[in-house]
């Protein structure tokens, strides 16, 4: 893919570019990126330039060296949230990135409680029913994130293949624009830690005794239109995972 860096860019503006390929599913494990020879002129930078950024892909472990083979890409140790796969699809296509399924798929009707979901969702606790629709994924079949998302009744009227038990095809963020013609904005993601429930733990296939507490990284975000909420997405981390941070 042609890429031409603006005057002043820097070995971070190289980095990043193959990150985001990295990230996106463009470059799979075991690809190789292009040549210094060839990224000084697909940038326009200098020799050190280059290997700075390489450097610096190698220290977060995304490439290697592998001699005559050059920089490889090696199995990713990013585990991107549901948002980010909004982005990834968009941009590619790309459901999933090399080496990585979903499994666990699950689709319920409930009252939520949880306090954070229904300022979210602009809900009182206990009273609308909202569908629920949980996954977990995995990275070479090991689990590295649960996915949870929540829709009001809303905006299941407006996309109701949200109810059904199965793998949607399209993302409801597409559905709900194309049928309603309002926009969805996805807002600010945000982070904390906390101790994981045994559903979680459970999913993530983590063997804890119930007496010792077990901590996970979450992070959230809401979609709107102009007028409301339309979902609540939550990814819950495997201990040990590396999330990406957007800037």
């Amino acid at each position: 893919m042609p890429y031409k860096a603006q005057e002043g860019k820097g070995y971070a503006d190289v980095a990043s570019h193959f990150r985001t390929m990295i990230k996106n599913g463009d470059l799979a494990p075991g690809d190789a990126l292009p040549s210094v020879a060839e990224i000084r002129d697909q940038f326009g930078v200098a020799a050190k330039t280059v290997s700075r950024a390489l450097g610096l892909l190698k220290s977060e472990g995304l490439v290697a060296s592998r001699g005559a083979l050059g920089t490889i890409v090696e199995k990713s140790p990013l585990v991107i949230s549901g948002s980010d796969r909004l982005a990834r699809m968009e941009k590619n296509g790309l459901r999933y990135a090399p080496g990585e399924t979903s499994s666990g798929h699950r689709v319920m009707l409930r009252s939520v409680q949880d306090p954070d979901i229904c300022q979210a969702l602009d809900l009182e606790p206990g009273t609308d029913e909202v569908t629920i629709r949980i996954r977990v994924f995995r990275q070479d079949d090991r689990p590295t994130s649960v996915g949870v998302s929540v829709y009001p009744p809303h905006t299941l009227n407006a996309v109701p293949e949200l109810g059904d038990d199965v793998r949607m095809v399209k993302q409801f963020d597409k559905l709900y624009s194309e049928r309603t013609g309002r926009d969805v904005v996805k807002g600010q993601r945000t982070a904390y830690a906390r101790q994981a429930s045994r559903d979680e733990l459970e999913a993530l296939e983590i063997d804890a005794p119930p007496h010792v507490s077990v901590s996970v990284l979450v992070t959230a975000v809401t979609f709107h239109d102009d007028d409301q909420a339309l979902a609540y997405w939550e990814d819950v981390y495997a201990p040990g995972a590396r999330v990406p941070i957007s800037q």
